[in-house]
């Protein structure tokens, strides 16, 4: 058994610009930017939500601009099996998470568990 639900919002932004796309968003979703210290997150600007909200980030990107979401999972291998069996494919590994593809063309990623709620309130998923 292993358990998944829709985890958050990456707004991807094709720009060089990446801190006034996060001010703009942040502005325009009256959230506050938290930044990470981390350098492997320097492409990724967070928005403040709360701990059971879905989150939602900026993120630079090489391609062009759209929105996509985030499914958390307690099993990335066994969340990403079952949704090739719906007729997804994956795309990329990136370090922890992997980018895929729904049938429809629609670009997501699985990740690891990020809101305070996943136990309490996320799927359940036989084997």
């Amino acid at each position: 058994m292993h358990r998944s639900q829709l985890a958050g919002l990456i707004i991807d932004c094709d720009t060089d610009d990446l801190d006034s796309a996060a001010e703009f968003w942040s502005q325009a979703l009256g959230c506050s930017e938290q930044r990470s210290t981390d350098p492997a997150e320097d492409n990724y600007v967070a928005l403040k939500t709360g701990a059971n909200d879905l989150y939602i980030e900026v993120q630079k990107v090489k391609h062009p601009s759209r929105v996509h979401i985030d499914i958390e999972s307690d099993d990335i291998e066994a969340e990403v099996n079952r949704l090739e069996k719906l007729g997804a494919k994956r795309v990329k590994r990136i370090r922890t998470w992997w980018v895929m593809e729904a049938p429809t063309g629609h670009r997501f990623c699985v990740v690891r568990p990020q809101r305070a709620d996943f136990v309490d309130e996320a799927n359940q998923w036989e084997e």
